[in-house]
Parts: structure tokens; sequence; C-alpha cells
């Protein structure tokens, strides 16, 4: 069975990069992992400037459009760590969040699909053919953590 998720008010939508759970990496609260995430864009770019914007963004839509903006240069770096800067802060969240990692682990060995419409790089695309890797971070991270807790059971 595949389990599409996208908007935080659907079922799943725990899975959101949008959903409200918090996470704190290395010292620093994100109101989401959204937030998180469009703020090591500009880690150590002449842009970094933008991060504290971000990060007091009231809304992840908000800390998106800022970290989507045309004009700032990204990291020059981005390309290659992208994905494990998500992985990271997935990780982070299904680690601080008891409810949510319990969905994730109730899911057991489906497919979880980021079903973004225009989004060909995290989530599937509108034709299904996206890389999704959003989804397969998420797989990853649910493997992780049955790792993890299956040695203290």
């Amino acid at each position: 069975m595949t389990i599409y998720f996208y908007k935080v008010w659907e079922p799943y939508g725990c899975f959101s990069n949008f959903s409200p759970h918090g996470i704190e990496i290395r010292g620093t609260y994100w109101s989401t992992v959204e937030h998180y995430y469009q703020a090591q864009k500009f880690v150590g770019s002449v842009d970094a400037v933008i991060i504290p914007l971000i990060s007091a963004a009231q809304t992840p839509e908000q800390a998106a459009a800022l970290g989507r903006c045309s004009t700032r240069k990204v990291r020059c770096d981005w390309d290659v760590v992208k994905t494990e800067v998500m992985k990271e802060a997935v990780l982070k969240k299904f680690l601080t969040h008891a409810e949510i990692r319990e969905t994730l682990l109730t899911t057991g060995d489906n497919l979880l699909v980021e079903n973004s419409p225009n989004d060909y790089f995290w989530g599937c695309g509108a034709n299904k053919t996206g890389e999704n890797y959003l989804g397969k971070i998420l797989m990853s991270v649910r493997e992780e953590i049955r790792s993890l807790f299956c040695r203290y059971q």
C-alpha cells in the first residue's frame, strides 16, 4: 500500500515539513522542519543575515517564502548537503515528538509519498514521476527509529 501525504490537516499531515512540531538542533529552536531547512540554505553564505528572519517567521509558509527568494545566494554546497540537512531535521522531529513517531511507526513497510503536485524533487509531482526524496527520508527515518527503539525494549 502507498500512503500519500501533503497538507498538514490531511491524514498523515504530521509527515509534512509544515506540521507544527518544533525541533532543537545545535542549541537553536526551530518552529518547524521547514523553518530549519530554509535557514540552512544560507549558512556560511553572503546572505546568512536572512537566517534570523527565517527563524522568526510566524508560519512555515513565510519561512519557505523567505528561503525561496531567488535574489539571495544559497551556500555553495547546498545541492550536495540538502538531503542530509532534511534527514537530520526529520529524524530530530520524530525523535522529539512521541505521538507522531508512533504514527510513523504504524505505517509499517508501506511506501510513503509526498503528494506535492509542484515538487518533483521532494515529492512525486503532478504526474507521480517525481523523486519523492521526502518520502524516502521518512522511510529511512522509520527504519532508523525502529532499530533505535528495538535496542531498548
